[in-house]
Parts: structure tokens; sequence; C-alpha cells
């Protein structure tokens, strides 16, 4: 079981909302109204770990170590929203998400595989990290500079959470995990055709079809293309650190090299033919 562990890691690293972020550093003149509307399109982005975390625990009813992980994984992410509203509510009230706004971002996904489902969200965090990670250097107000590298990092950390359950599930399922962890990193490291190549811009329930991605329930739901592109410009050097992050784990994993995503798409269609054959 690796929930104990990767509790005791996350726990040691974890921070604390009303001492660990330096509040009285803000300062209002680095900020401007369109960095406050980012702020809280992130803030109801986050909120959403609520209707994938009740995903996870549908769908993974049958492992109680994952399961358990992902109790602290939907505290950790709820929190991240929670940080956004608390500076939004201290700093700039009138730009809080309403509780409709919030709730709009709550519903219910279809059932996926599991397997692919892990991986999906292991890029997702890979991609989050570097998202927030370019974010904090955007901004020039201290405090919300602060928040999204202490997002970006807790991203990190689930990743390779999400990573060593990967790798667990390869022990059991070697065949049917190698094919699913390689066709979801195809998807994933194919952003340049989509920089907002993310969970929360996947349809993911069929009866709501097309309003069913968590993107477009937003408020603003072209927010996060122009966000990535002309605000924080999220340009292809970034978008090269999430390829390669990505890549390079499932190297590890896999036990192939992949330098890059031609390389993955290769070995996917081997893992394919070879199950077709079987």
């Amino acid at each position: 079981m690796l929930f104990p562990s990767i509790f005791a890691r996350l726990e040691e690293n974890r921070w604390n909302l009303g001492t660990d972020i330096r509040w009285q550093d803000f300062d209002a003149s680095k900020l401007t109204e369109r960095q406050l509307h980012g702020i809280k399109m992130n803030a109801i982005l986050e909120w959403s770990a609520m209707p994938t975390a009740e995903m996870f625990l549908r769908d993974n009813s049958h492992d109680a170590d994952f399961s358990a992980f992902i109790s602290i994984w939907f505290f950790e992410e709820q929190k991240h929203s929670l940080v956004l509203l608390k500076y939004l509510k201290q700093f700039a009230p009138e730009f809080c998400p309403t509780e409709e706004e919030l709730s709009a971002v709550r519903f219910s996904f279809d059932s996926a595989p599991p397997l692919e489902s892990l991986a999906l969200h292991f890029c997702g965090e890979v991609r989050l990290n570097q998202w927030y990670r370019c974010a904090s250097a955007y901004h020039d107000e201290p405090v919300i500079r602060q928040i999204y590298s202490t997002l970006a990092n807790d991203e990190a950390r689930h990743a390779r959470a999400y990573l060593d359950y990967m790798r667990k599930s390869l022990k059991s399922k070697t065949r049917e995990a190698s094919l699913a962890f390689a066709k979801i990193g195809v998807l994933m490291t194919n952003a340049r055709l989509n920089k907002a190549m993310h969970p929360t811009n996947l349809h993911v329930n069929k009866r709501l079809y097309p309003d069913d991605t968590v993107n477009g329930r937003l408020p603003d739901p072209e927010w996060l293309e122009h966000w990535l592109s002309n605000e924080i410009r999220f340009d292809s050097q970034w978008e090269k650190k999430v390829e390669l992050g990505i890549l390079s784990n499932l190297s590890g994993l896999l036990g192939h090299e992949f330098p890059n995503s031609h390389a993955l798409r290769s070995y996917h269609k081997h893992l394919t033919k070879t199950a077709a054959a079987a």
C-alpha cells in the first residue's frame, strides 16, 4: 500500500494557509483588474477538483489504496481554490466568485477507464506545475506570486504521487497499463495543437455535450486560452518543459526512451498492434 508513505511525504511539505503565505506583503499598485479576473477564473477551476474526486472514488471503488490518496489530493486541491478565494476576499472582494459560479463546475463525469484517468491526471499535474510557475513569473504583486509558486510545488508533488500509482499498476496489469499510459501520453504531449490540453478542457459527460467541460462552464469560457497566450505567455519554451516532463517520466516508467512525442506515438502503435495480435 502506497498511501501511508505518500501521506507522510505530502504531510511533510504541507503549507499553512494562515501563516505561510505572506499576506502582509500585498501591493495593490502591482495588480490589474485583468489579473484579478484571471485569479477568479483559477479559483473556480481549482474548485472543480470536487467532481474529479467524486469520479475517482466512484471508478476506483475496488482500490482502497488509491481511494485513500484521493482524500488527501482533494483536500490539497480544494485548499488551492480556498487560498485564491481568500486572496480575492481580502484584497478585491468585488472579484470573488459567487456560490453559483463555483457550483457550475460541479457536475457528473462519465465513467472512464481508471488507468487512463490515472495517466490523464498525472499529465495534468505536470502541466499545472508549469502553468503556475509561468503565472508566478508573470505577476509582479508579491502575494499572488508566492501563491502561484506554492501551488506549482503542490502540483509537482501530486504528479509524483500519481506516478507512484501508475508504477504500482504496471506490476499487476503490465500490458493493459502500458497501453493506457502510452495512449494518454500521446494525447497530452500533442498540446502544440491546443495549449489548454488539460483534463478541465476535455468533454466528460455525453449527456450534457457540448456543455460538458469544466472550462466551458466558467463565467468566461474563453479565458484560459487568452490567459495562456496573451497574459502569462505560456509559449513554446514552457510547452517544451511540459512535454519533456511527461516524456522523461514515461520513459522511466515504461522502460523505453521517448526523446520526443513521435517516439511515444510509435511505441503506442506497437503496443496496439501487439495487443490486437494477442
